[in-house]
């Protein structure tokens, strides 16, 4: 079954490391990406720019709205993604205890639809 597990965490969090904290945690990451890969377990992984860098777009009652930034004002700001292929929702869970972020952030698991 296909999970994402969606890497929320405070962008200041990440920022209030030194440069050998965020190596280290770079490491983690890259060590989970390849044991996931080794297991055939990995579809996708991509982290996100910063939310300084995102655009929301809303059509309401006919008209559109561009606006900077993400939809809403939140502590924890969505900070990328893995798409992981596993048996059921606790082997997600152990994938997401896996995640660095999980010690700062949130990981939410999410299911996908799969459409016919």
């Amino acid at each position: 079954m296909k999970y994402i597990l969606l890497i929320y965490n405070a962008e200041s969090a990440w920022d209030g490391q030194t440069q050998e904290q965020q190596n280290a945690e770079y490491a983690e990451y890259s060590n989970l990406s390849s044991g996931l890969r080794e297991k055939e377990q990995l579809v996708l992984s991509e982290a996100l720019h910063p939310i300084a860098q995102a655009t929301s777009v809303r059509t309401r009652e006919g008209k559109t709205m561009i606006t900077d930034g993400p939809f809403a004002e939140t502590k924890e700001q969505l900070g990328g993604f893995y798409l992981i292929d596993v048996k059921d929702l606790d082997e997600a869970i152990e994938v997401a205890k896996k995640i660095p972020s999980v010690r700062y952030g949130t990981i939410e698991i999410r299911p996908l639809v799969v459409f016919e």
